[in-house]
């Protein structure tokens, strides 16, 4: 069924079962990579939240939580700046993290946190999305876990916005075209 979002329509793309699927898959490799280490899950807001929230109720060990907030979308369009808005409340040195994002598609700003935990001398940086667009995405730092690989165009829904709308919907909708 399409949907209106402001000034935009949308059509399904990825329906709410096919997510939660994907990210049980997801969190029971990050089970098995870890071996019994405490991770800190750091979400990336404000996209991440749902991600996030779902990954840890299905994270079946001991484990903390912390975000950060980072901007690079005006609209539909990546600025290709990424500004730390918010910091981090936790200390990470010699700590496994794993970033959570919702969709990595130039990546920046997983590139700016990578420096920014590398910096403060994580033991293990292991970065987790829900969705990438490889079209988009030119960057060095290898991605440990993806859910999905879409196309380069813009999604909603699932802590995804268009202009701070949209973010409610339990499933992922695409742009139509």
């Amino acid at each position: 069924m399409e949907i209106q979002v402001l000034d935009k329509k949308f059509v399904p793309f990825i329906l709410e079962e096919q997510i939660q699927a994907r990210l049980k898959e997801l969190v029971n490799q990050i089970e098995r990579d870890l071996q019994g280490e405490v991770p800190v899950f750091i979400g990336v807001l404000n996209g991440s939240f749902m991600v996030l929230s779902d990954m840890v109720k299905y994270f079946q060990g001991p484990c903390e939580i912390s975000f950060v907030k980072m901007a690079s979308y005006i609209g539909t369009q990546s600025t290709n700046q990424v500004n730390q808005l918010l910091g981090l409340d936790i200390d990470v040195t010699d700590r496994v993290v794993i970033i959570v994002e919702d969709i990595v598609d130039t990546g920046n700003t997983v590139v700016a946190l990578k420096k920014l935990f590398d910096q403060q001398r994580a033991k293990q940086i292991k970065i987790a999305t829900l969705c990438l667009k490889p079209e988009a995405y030119d960057k060095d730092v290898a991605l440990d876990y993806v859910a999905f690989e879409i196309e380069n165009k813009f999604i909603v829904g699932y802590g995804m916005d268009y202009d701070k709308h949209g973010r409610n919907l339990k499933e992922i909708y695409q742009i139509k075209e």
